[in-house]
């Protein structure tokens, strides 16, 4: 498979798009407003305790309180109290790993945890961890080995990434020395900081990026600004040298993510419909607590018989569904409601297309056998603001409800007004003034309002008066 990295930098924002066959396969969006806290580490001072939820608020100096719990807590084995395990007024590292949402503040861990390309260094654990995407045998045992005998001088624990694959020794040494660097600075730097301040930032959405996804499997990392393209060249030549011909300028006159159709996709993940090269389609509902979504065979039949429809159907859906989750940046409950079918065979392979396609996500998924009434409840790690979020403000008509009084709502909202009014005969000039998108409605229905008054009505429109509001004049 053919995978590709396109990066567009502009003043205010930052894009970053990862292609499979000129596909897009994930997308990450980083604004200069709006800037992302996420992985950053800050001496916070510990606000209060709260016994009841056995957590804390603490003051990162962010603005909203940041959230630390009991299980994020780095303290004796047997503690489970967090009242003995921290103090109000106390300074402590945390690391944020979840951003603020809505009205809720950060989630900070004192377990801190530094990503590599290759392997994430934890100073507070003892554990050694491998990917479980590392099915081989005889490499799993071989970089286990590797990571132990490390280990031996270095305190702390190792979790070996994916990407560490078939890496030799001496990469994986290189690693964990420039991590164990970079923690031996951020202690130096959390003695001499002042309390609620950043001690040490993570990776731009660019260089993340390349730590987490510029591998063997990437042919092409295409950059239209000169300025990234150095600094990236740079990071590069640290973490990966041997990729360094892979990065290459973009001089094209059109916009890079026109040039690869990426501005257009972006533009369909606003809709809640996502079709099916079948004919098939997804309506994507998003909440605050949960997603729902429903899935649509649409026009496309199968030739054989409704079952084959709605297995063929499923099974395509299941892989975009995942993709879906990703670009999106989808997280907490998810419920999926297939087609229904009849056979178990048939459901069991939904389910395992499912869990198979989520497999390059690199948030947390969790997937349950399908239920009674034939739907796939999952869960997916939210670590930052969907995309919806990012782009979108609620909007100022329906106030995020989706939908907007009807033209025949507000017609017998006016006519209950004026009758409200109890005007009997007005001889002088009655208007009532509203919104362009309804004038017609309402001009249509004068001789309706005649009869049910007595009177004419003059209906105008005004662009200055929103869609459900009117004005009704008696002159």
């Amino acid at each position: 498979m053919k995978k590709e990295i396109v990066v567009n930098r502009t003043l205010e924002e930052t894009k970053v798009a990862v292609l499979e066959d000129g596909r897009l396969f994930d997308l990450f969006i980083e604004r200069r407003e709006s800037e992302k806290i996420l992985n950053n580490i800050y001496k916070g001072k510990v606000q209060n305790i709260v016994p009841a939820l056995n957590s804390a608020f603490v003051d990162i100096g962010f603005g909203k309180s940041a959230y630390l719990g009991m299980d994020d807590i780095v303290a004796p084995k047997n503690e489970k109290n967090i009242e003995n395990a921290v103090k109000p007024g106390q300074d402590i590292m945390v690391q944020v790993y979840k951003e603020p949402i809505s009205t809720k503040g950060p989630k900070v861990t004192m377990e801190i945890s530094l990503p590599g390309r290759l392997l994430v260094y934890m100073p507070f654990s003892k554990n050694i961890g491998i990917s479980k995407n590392i099915e081989d045998k005889q490499e799993y045992d071989r970089l286990k080995s590797i990571v132990s005998n490390l280990k031996k001088d270095i305190p702390g624990g190792i979790i070996v990434r994916t990407e560490a694959e078939e890496a030799d020794e001496d990469e994986i040494k290189k690693e964990i020395k420039y991590l164990t660097r970079i923690w031996s600075s951020i202690v130096s730097r959390f003695e001499d900081a002042k309390p609620m301040s950043l001690i040490h930032k993570d990776l731009g959405v660019v260089f993340q990026t390349v730590r987490d996804y510029f591998s063997e499997d990437v042919m092409l990392m295409h950059i239209d600004s000169p300025k990234e393209l150095k600094d990236v060249t740079e990071f590069v030549k640290t973490v990966s040298p041997e990729f360094l011909d892979r990065i290459v300028l973009y001089e094209g006159k059109k916009g890079i993510f026109k040039a690869y159709a990426i501005d257009e996709e972006i533009k369909r993940l606003r809709s809640n419909k996502a079709r099916l090269k079948s004919g098939g389609y997804l309506i994507i509902q998003e909440a605050e607590s949960l997603c729902a979504i429903d899935v649509n065979s649409g026009k496309f039949t199968a030739k054989t018989s409704q079952e084959d429809t709605a297995f063929l159907t499923n099974m395509e859906a299941a892989g975009e569904i995942a993709r879906q989750l990703r670009l999106r940046n989808i997280g907490g409950i998810i419920v999926i409601d297939f087609i229904d079918m009849k056979k178990a065979s048939n459901r069991q392979k939904v389910l395992e297309k499912l869990r198979e396609a989520v497999r390059g996500d690199k948030a947390k998924i969790k997937i349950w056998p399908i239920t009674r009434l034939g739907l796939i409840e999952m869960t997916r790690e939210r670590k930052r603001e969907s995309l919806f979020s990012l782009m979108g403000d609620t909007c100022p008509t329906c106030h995020g409800l989706g939908l907007v009084l009807s033209k025949e709502s507000i017609f017998i909202n006016v006519c209950d007004d004026i009758e409200e009014m109890n005007i009997d005969m007005h001889h002088g000039k009655a208007r009532i003034k509203l919104n362009p998108d309804v004038y017609e409605y309402f001009s249509e229905r004068k001789s309706r309002l005649k009869e049910l008054f007595k009177m004419d009505f003059d209906v105008q429109q005004d662009i200055n008066i929103d869609r459900e509001d009117y004005q009704i004049i008696f002159e």
